[in-house]
């Protein structure tokens, strides 16, 4: 790959050098690849004299119309180079998303029909403007230019790369040793989002931490075009509630930007609380002083999330939005107060004589319990009560009257009827 600049050598205005570290202490804040922080403040310098902004690039495929807080990680890195005077250019690779981006795939991602991806484009175009500037937001679809390579332009972009420099790709490689098989149009791939940059000639590319080998592929292809290599910069892969993997929909520990603001904020209060500093720092734009000072030792977790919770139904919705969905939490569970909603379950089918054992009631009641054995693990454990009291005996058995409240951990409640 391309080495680093050296970047200008003449001597700094002490303005520019001032501007120039508190644009990079921004820019800087949660970054996982920078190549490289010489050329960055180099471009930042230069861009400053000359008064000509950086043109900052982000290409999405548009697969779904549908963002959750992962995707807006690199969203918010986005608006910070907006907010720092910057041209934003989003490309929305309607024409790359055909082809199938095969990073972090194990096996060949699935092909998608160009109606399919200018519906999501036009989707996840709305949903980002929640965190971009819309009306300073230069906006591509990048069948512009990909559309337009005729049989001896794609040959000629196929022959700037060897096999050998692909399978420099951790996923390629994995998938090469494992025997799974890697289609040639994967190869092809990175080079048609490299060749995004070539197009719109950005100083930066911006991109998770998993898109990295894309982003060097760019400023290979600059460079062979006899343009300046563009500064390159990933952000972290945000987990998801588990706390285990990646936030995705397709695992059920995401949390959506366009879901209501009662379950956002739910949701966001059952993160777990070692992931607070990343989740503030990430999705926030409070300051890091704000953020040490939330954190400081002592911190009640329920609160710190409680602000967190506010702050991001604030800004996907309003602050009476978020007012109304920290009261309902409050209400229904700090306060343990039973929601409006509370689901009745009819239990004369499994009576004898108006008793029934514990186990049976909780199977019922609850469906989504795996087996009968994790209902008498949750009671050995103290997760269940039966109308305040606690039943921790597997072989428990009850009389059921009617409007008992049956409670299995922290989020399955329902009311018993007869």
């Amino acid at each position: 790959m391309t080495e680093p600049t050296t970047g200008a050598t003449e001597p700094l205005d002490p303005a520019i050098a001032k501007e120039v570290a508190r644009q990079k202490e921004i820019i800087l804040r949660g970054a996982v690849d920078v190549i490289s922080e010489a050329e960055l403040e180099a471009k930042l310098t230069q861009s400053l004299r000359d008064g000509k902004p950086l043109r900052v690039k982000l290409g999405v495929d548009p697969t779904s119309s549908s963002l959750h807080l992962g995707f807006t990680v690199v969203l918010n890195k986005l608006r910070d180079f907006q907010d720092l005077g910057h041209v934003a250019v989003l490309i929305l690779g309607d024409a790359t998303a055909m082809v199938g981006d095969p990073t972090g795939r194990n096996k060949t991602r699935p092909r998608l029909k160009h109606e399919e991806i200018v519906a999501h484009a036009k989707g996840y175009l709305g949903q980002a403007s929640k965190v971009l500037d819309a009306d300073r937001l230069e906006v591509h679809y990048n069948s512009e230019w990909l559309h337009q390579l005729d049989f001896e332009g794609l040959v000629g972009l196929t022959a700037r790369y060897t096999v050998a420099r692909m399978l420099e790709r951790n996923d390629f490689s994995q998938r090469y040793k494992d025997g799974t098989p890697i289609y040639l149009h994967e190869f092809v791939y990175p080079l048609l989002q490299g060749w995004d940059s070539v197009e719109i000639d950005a100083d930066v590319e911006l991109g998770g931490s998993d898109q990295l080998f894309n982003l060097l592929v760019g400023r290979d292809l600059q460079e062979q075009e006899d343009q300046p290599a563009q500064f390159c910069l990933t952000t972290p892969l945000l987990l998801g509630l588990d706390g285990q993997l990646k936030m995705s929909k397709s695992y059920g520990n995401a949390v959506g930007i366009d879901e209501p603001a009662e379950e956002m904020f739910k949701k966001i209060m059952r993160v777990d609380d070692a992931m607070m500093r990343d989740w503030f720092v990430l999705l926030t734009r409070e300051s890091m002083s704000e953020i040490d000072a939330l954190l400081k030792d002592g911190a009640n977790p329920r609160d710190v999330k409680m602000r967190l919770g506010h702050v991001l139904c604030t800004r996907y919705h309003d602050a009476a939005a978020a007012d109304a969905a920290q009261a309902a939490w409050i209400s229904q569970v700090s306060k343990k107060e039973l929601p409006a909603d509370l689901p009745a379950v009819a239990v004369g089918g499994v009576l004898t004589d108006g008793q029934a054992s514990v186990v049976d009631l909780l199977m019922l009641a609850f469906p989504d319990l795996k087996s009968r054995g994790e209902a008498r693990r949750l009671m050995k454990g103290g997760g269940v009560s039966l109308s305040g009291d606690k039943i921790t005996d597997p072989m428990a058995i009850v009389t059921v009257q009617g409007d008992e409240i049956l409670k299995a951990g922290k989020r399955r409640v329902a009311k018993l009827t007869l």
